[in-house]
């Protein structure tokens, strides 16, 4: 999911708290994985916690990550994709924790971010901005900041964190044991288990309206948060919408050097064999496996294969055919620029009266869905991050901007359009060994969601494995050398 400054996604996943003996190997002999980012690296990281198959991993590009990678402006390098973590994405706290030997702890500077909601001609809201660097005075503005919200807002604030609150609480089943979460074989069985499915039949809009919120709200400072996490307005479906809210907390994160660094060391300590730049053509199921082509002429048969990669916009030719609901992707135009914006554009007469961070509401006369201060250099010299929902033309970014020395445009695919109420592919594409790890994703898109479905994937493959040959899971165990640091109970 992509997202901008100090408002965020969290979605949060706890590590598994039993697994595999070797002699309770489901004795898989290949796993083919498509895709190399957070869920296809995630899925290789159980796979090969909770067995000892051998295990493939193809990504079409010469890095893996996916939809979380890096870009270097100035000298410096920027999240480009997925950037900021929560500080309950358990999951990727283990990752970057245990295995890139990083300590988490959030940015507070972010926490003191100015904030402008920008309607296309003016500032209909703007926190007051300090530079002090005495402690004391930044918790007072920080203070301020806070009234002048619940003055606008009043106490519908309030009831905006009982709803996110609510939704957290439920998503906190997904850090039960094995003893009682059980094997999840399609995603409406996952969310009705936790009791979020019927947050995904009902536009967020609705959601809040029946929470209590005012309109003001859900049209102002709702509407910042969905247009910068998914490009989206409050019409979203409700589970999305409300895991967008609820990353708009402090504490936030991100891994030093850039995300994609959990995929990689995933994939790098689960002893796969990895295809760099060899993109997967066609799946054909031979009866008791599969069979892969990809663009390098070359053919590899394994008995299970897991899709996780969108499929929505690939070309896979799948035999026999596979059925899944039409699903189209939010793009989202990234537009980095090292330069200074132009104040007149906002109507303000210097850039110091700039929010670092400005958010838009819905309407067709902003042509932006945010744009934030990555880096200050001087008051004429800043490296900015900008989201669109189209691709920024030339002759407009010279009216946003009045210096640009660098410009880079990045143009992702990065999570699905939203609509309630949701339907969802199936976690098994053929009834028999084809997984698709992407199919959550219809509920909501982050990071740490992907390392929770492929989580499931990998123990739903084992399941069915050993139900196939008559295994017992009760012993379910990782045999893993990091096993008993992993493995907490929440």
């Amino acid at each position: 999911m992509m997202k901008a400054s100090s408002i965020f996604i969290f979605l949060f996943l706890f590590t598994i708290t039993t697994s595999i003996s070797h002699s309770d190997d489901p004795s898989i002999s290949s796993v083919c994985i498509i895709g190399g980012g957070m869920g296809g690296a995630s899925v290789a990281h159980f796979l090969r916690r909770y067995s000892t198959t051998q295990i493939r991993l193809f990504d079409k590009n010469h890095l893996v990550g996916g939809r979380m990678a890096t870009v270097s402006i100035g000298g410096d390098t920027f999240e480009a994709g997925a950037s900021i973590l929560h500080p309950k994405n358990y999951y990727a706290k283990n990752y970057t924790e245990k295995y890139l030997n990083q300590s988490i702890g959030g940015n507070n500077e972010e926490d003191d971010d100015v904030l402008g909601i920008w309607d296309g001609e003016r500032f209909v809201f703007k926190s007051f901005r300090t530079d002090w660097k005495v402690p004391i005075l930044r918790k007072i503005v920080r203070f301020v900041n806070s009234l002048r919200l619940f003055f606008r807002y009043g106490f519908s604030l309030f009831r905006m964190f009982d709803f996110v609150e609510d939704t957290v609480n439920k998503f906190l089943k997904y850090y039960e044991g094995f003893e009682t979460r059980p094997v999840f074989g399609t995603v409406e069985e996952m969310l009705k288990w936790s009791g979020l499915f019927n947050l995904t039949t009902r536009p967020l809009e609705e959601e809040l309206v029946d929470a209590g919120l005012s309109p003001l709200l859900i049209q102002e400072l709702v509407t910042v948060i969905t247009r910068i996490n998914y490009g989206q307005s409050v019409l979203m479906s409700g589970l999305a919408g409300a895991v967008s809210l609820a990353g708009s907390g402090g504490g936030l994160w991100a891994v030093k050097g850039g995300n994609w660094q959990m995929a990689a060391t995933l994939i790098n300590s689960s002893d796969v064999l990895l295809h760099l730049k060899e993109e997967v053509e066609s799946i054909s199921n031979l009866g008791h496996s599969y069979e892969l082509n990809t663009t390098e002429g070359k053919s590899y048969t394994c008995e299970v294969t897991v899709v996780a990669t969108p499929l929505d916009e690939l070309n896979i030719q799948f035999h026999p055919e596979i059925s899944i609901p039409e699903r189209k992707l939010q793009h989202t135009y990234t537009t980095f620029i090292r330069g200074l914006l132009n104040p007149a554009y906002f109507g303000l007469d210097s850039v110091a009266d700039i929010p670092k961070l400005v958010g838009t509401i819905e309407t067709p006369n902003v042509p932006f869905s945010c744009i934030s201060v990555l880096k200050k250099y001087s008051e004429k010299d800043m490296t900015y991050k900008m989201f669109s929902r189209q691709p920024m033309a030339e002759e407009l970014l010279d009216k946003i901007f009045s210096v640009r020395n660098e410009t880079i445009k990045i143009n992702w695919a990065a999570y699905p359009q939203y609509h309630a109420p949701e339907t969802f592919a199936p976690f098994i594409l053929d009834g028999q060994h084809l997984y698709y790890v992407n199919a959550f994703e219809n509920a909501a898109s982050t990071m740490e969601t992907s390392a929770v479905a492929a989580e499931n994937i990998a123990r739903l493959i084992i399941s069915r494995f050993a139900t196939e040959k008559s295994r017992d899971l009760s012993n379910l165990r990782s045999f893993g050398h990091d096993a008993p640091e992993m493995h907490v109970d929440l």
